[in-house]
């Protein structure tokens, strides 16, 4: 079993269509993994008689030579993307018995093209958390560390943990302030949140829509390219997705970046960065410059602002998008006397106190009396951020920064909501800006942990940015395997 487990998405999908391996034996594999890995808490749903029905559906196509790019390739799904017919519960309590009749798109394009649901992904409670400890059936641990219970990161934090932990081959997440790229640089994978616009947002469960984008997590910078490829594409039922045509990231891999410009911005070598992160953050700058790269310092002067504009939009979004949940059209309800005690007891006893706090934030930014003082006023700082990034373009190809200020923390150490909220300092402006970033691991530090850096890339510039993250993925030789992982 160990040696179809060390195969990567890339390698596993040339074994397959090679005949060398059956889709049918690394599913069952990834099923097996899934066993010996459950104590992680990754998985809340496994559906392992539709897994090997798939992957017997795509043993066909692959003897008779009509495979599609992902074709018996076995995945996880994160709990926010709505799936046929298996339960998705966004990870609360009020959504605990909802199975939906539609699929998403992003899932969609993925079945169409091959690949094999392994299950349903733990996450933070409607995507809302860094920590993956809102999570409604508990959190989920970070297979890194085996004598330590140490957070995957979140919201995709079982999707980061699944893959780290080599018992699903790659997965879906989504990132609205960082919720791909903070959980994969805890988790040691990579972790791509594209342009938005580029991937669907339909049938995903909304928590920010002008934030919430969709993204793969996987092993290496390669194979992130080749489920973007599946994931991504223009949608008529999302009015955000973006009518562009992909490119074959695949083709971009090997292009190099000699002369390319990478901006160091100032702003993101602050105090409280962990000195494991900035001295991996150094050696990746000298890195990209042996490859040809020139590197430039640069200023993004409103990065400051970008945390509190973060958690005003967000909120703001999120108590609009979950006023939904009221017990009447769908999800739990809770019994009693009159129409508002039922809203009460169900919201209540439905939402986790982190969605409670940010339903109360959001609706208090979006209240008569303070709609201009608050959310207006964040939208501008927005679109400040944004410039700032557009300007900083107009003098370099790329920008580098550490993923997070810190590694991964210890489960079960309560820390206050504004700490948490700061694992996402580095993540956060890129989502205001609706830019494509990419974390990837590039070293441990004295602990063991995994040490992210992030990529930015212009609007739609997934092709450059795959090809500069490659260069990076490749300086750094980056090759551990966590202790919690199947063998």
């Amino acid at each position: 079993m160990s040696e179809l487990l060390d195969l990567n998405l890339v390698e596993a999908s040339k074994a397959l269509k090679n005949k060398e391996i059956s889709s049918l034996e690394l599913t069952k594999a990834y099923l097996k993994s899934i066993s010996d890995t459950s104590s992680l808490g990754a998985y809340l749903e496994i559906v392992e008689d539709k897994a090997i029905s798939m992957a017997k559906e795509s043993d066909k196509k692959l003897i008779d030579g009509t495979a599609r790019p992902l074709e018996g390739i076995p995945i996880g799904i994160k709990d926010m993307f709505c799936t046929k017919d298996i339960k998705t519960t966004a990870s609360s309590k009020i959504l605990e018995n909802f199975i939906p009749t539609y699929e998403s798109t992003v899932t969609q394009n993925l079945w169409n093209d091959g690949a094999v649901i392994l299950g349903k992904l733990s996450c933070d409670e409607f995507a809302m958390g860094s920590s993956n400890e809102t999570a409604a059936k508990g959190n989920v641990i970070n297979p890194w560390l085996k004598n330590k219970k140490m957070s995957p990161g979140g919201s995709s934090g079982g999707s980061a943990a699944a893959v780290a932990a080599r018992s699903a081959l790659a997965a879906t997440g989504t990132d609205t302030g960082g919720s791909i790229r903070q959980p994969a640089a805890f988790c040691g994978i990579t972790g791509l949140k594209p342009t938005y616009g580029r991937c669907s947002r339909w049938g995903i469960v909304a928590f920010s829509s002008s934030l919430d984008q969709a993204g793969p997590l996987t092993r290496t910078v390669s194979d992130a390219a080749l489920m973007l490829n599946s994931m991504a594409g223009y949608d008529q039922k999302d009015s955000t997705s973006a009518n562009l045509k992909m490119p074959d990231l695949m083709d971009y891999l090997d292009k190099g970046i000699k002369g390319k410009k990478i901006g160091i911005p100032k702003e993101y070598t602050q105090d409280g960065i962990s000195e494991d992160i900035v001295k991996f953050y150094e050696k990746s700058i000298d890195w990209l410059r042996d490859e040809g790269a020139e590197i430039i310092p640069v200023s993004l002067p409103h990065t400051k602002y970008a945390l509190p504009a973060y958690y005003i939009i967000a909120p703001a979004e999120a108590s609009s998008n979950l006023a939904r949940y009221d017990g009447v059209r769908y999800g739990a309800r809770q019994e009693a006397s009159s129409l508002d005690e039922m809203y009460e007891l169900t919201r209540g006893n439905g939402f986790g106190d982190e969605v409670k706090r940010r339903i109360m934030i959001g609706t208090y930014v979006l209240s008569s009396g303070y709609y201009d003082a608050y959310y207006l006023k964040a939208q501008k700082v927005r679109r400040l951020i944004k410039e700032d990034f557009e300007n900083v373009y107009k003098k370099v190809d790329y920008i580098l920064t550490p993923s997070t200020p810190t590694t991964s923390f210890e489960l079960g150490k309560k820390q206050d909501p504004l700490t948490m909220y700061l694992n996402d300092i580095f993540t956060v402006p890129a989502s205001l800006a609706g830019l494509p970033g990419i974390s990837l691991p590039v070293g441990l530090d004295k602990s063991g942990l995994p040490i992210g850096i992030q990529l930015i890339a212009n609007s739609f510039d997934e092709p450059g940015l795959i090809s500069t993250a490659r260069v990076l993925e490749m300086s750094a030789g980056f090759n551990f395997i966590a202790d919690g992982a199947a063998k």
